[in-house]
């Protein structure tokens, strides 16, 4: 398709109409113009309908997921950042080097083009920078009112090294439990976003790919028994849900939770914990005692890991609570919610 045909594409002051889902020239028109010439790697140039791609013997890792946050544009990011960066961290948390994205969009009839643009652009500035490609994607559109703006969802693929085993069922009482980063930065950014809250300092998410850091830990311990990253639900989450498929309990100490006075001003104010509060770039460790220290040095000589810190230990527990010593030298259990705390948040 070329300008002998149509116009090129009002980036400016167009929007998505149907006939950018109809199959037709105008949804090549904006494949080629918009997603093609951002995304622009060899597998996608070759405009199959999937990507075919040579694997290394050995394990591969597959995740998919869906983004819906409000609003699309955020301090720190946006959709089409965090959308690479989430699927990227859940191949990531398996050991896995990420290999390749694949990506569908679900757009709303009468979203601006301007907005889509600054999204796709943002998006393949994301993967460009993670060196993790989007080789294939699928767009639809739906009719006015019946979306919100933009959905994507990406999946991606990645390969695990021989000799790593990382999974969820695999903490063992004695273990370390490690986190890479303060907590709530993400989930606080989009709620100040979301309400028009303000602050002294501009709260900014912490969504970043975390599959160097990762391979920086696996590189020195190998053994690591669990990886997550903390997102809807926060830490509580997370450890409840490792505490379960593991059968252990956790134990947690508060002072050594790392979490900014100004994120812990802003639950206050809004009645959250922080815990509960969702992240997109911190990571959840569990690794057997003696490896931790080591472990923590690697995390501190990286950029995403410099606030990383120990903050408790997995217990022997039937029961598989997760227990925190508080600062004031009480024990509470740390539950997960029965709801969401804040929807559309990734």
């Amino acid at each position: 398709m070329n300008g002998t045909f149509m116009k090129r594409l009002n980036l400016r002051d167009g929007s998505v109409d149907m006939t950018h889902g109809s199959g037709g020239r105008a949804m090549a028109q904006l494949i080629e113009e918009l997603f093609l010439s951002r995304f622009d790697n060899e597998l996608l140039a070759r405009g199959n309908d999937q990507a075919a791609f040579d694997v290394r013997q050995g394990r591969m890792v597959m995740s998919t997921d869906a983004h819906v946050i409000s609003p699309l544009f955020f301090p720190g990011g946006d959709i089409g950042s965090l959308s690479v960066h989430g699927t990227i961290n859940d191949v990531a948390m398996a050991g896995a080097r990420p290999l390749y994205l694949g990506a569908a969009f679900i757009l709303e009839e009468g979203f601006p083009l301007r907005d889509l643009e600054r999204v796709v652009v943002s998006m393949a500035a994301a993967a460009s920078e993670a060196g993790v490609p989007v080789v294939t994607g699928d767009t639809k559109v739906v009719e006015r009112g019946k979306g919100d703006g933009i959905f994507i969802t990406t999946t991606g693929v990645g390969w695990v090294p021989p000799g790593v085993d990382i999974s969820a069922d695999r903490a063992r009482p004695g273990d370390a439990i490690l986190v890479s980063g303060s907590l709530g930065n993400h989930g606080v950014a989009i709620m100040s976003s979301r309400e028009g809250l303000e602050f002294d300092t501009t709260m900014e998410s912490d969504s970043a790919a975390l599959h160097t850091l990762m391979a920086d830990m696996v590189a020195a311990v190998p053994g690591i028994h669990c990886l997550r990253d903390p997102t809807r639900g926060g830490l509580a989450a997370t450890l409840n849900e490792l505490a379960r498929q593991s059968s252990v309990g956790m134990q947690l100490l508060e002072a050594a939770i790392p979490v900014t006075e100004q994120v812990r001003g802003a639950c206050e104010l809004l009645g959250l914990d922080p815990l509960n509060v969702a992240n997109e770039g911190r990571l959840v460790c569990i690794c057997e005692a003696r490896d931790a220290e080591r472990l923590l040095d690697v995390m501190h000589r990286h950029p995403l890991g410099r606030e990383a810190a120990i903050i408790g230990e997995v217990v022997a527990d039937e029961a598989c609570l997760v227990q925190m010593q508080t600062c004031l030298g009480g024990n509470r259990v740390v539950d997960w919610l029965a709801g969401e705390q804040l929807p559309r948040i990734c």
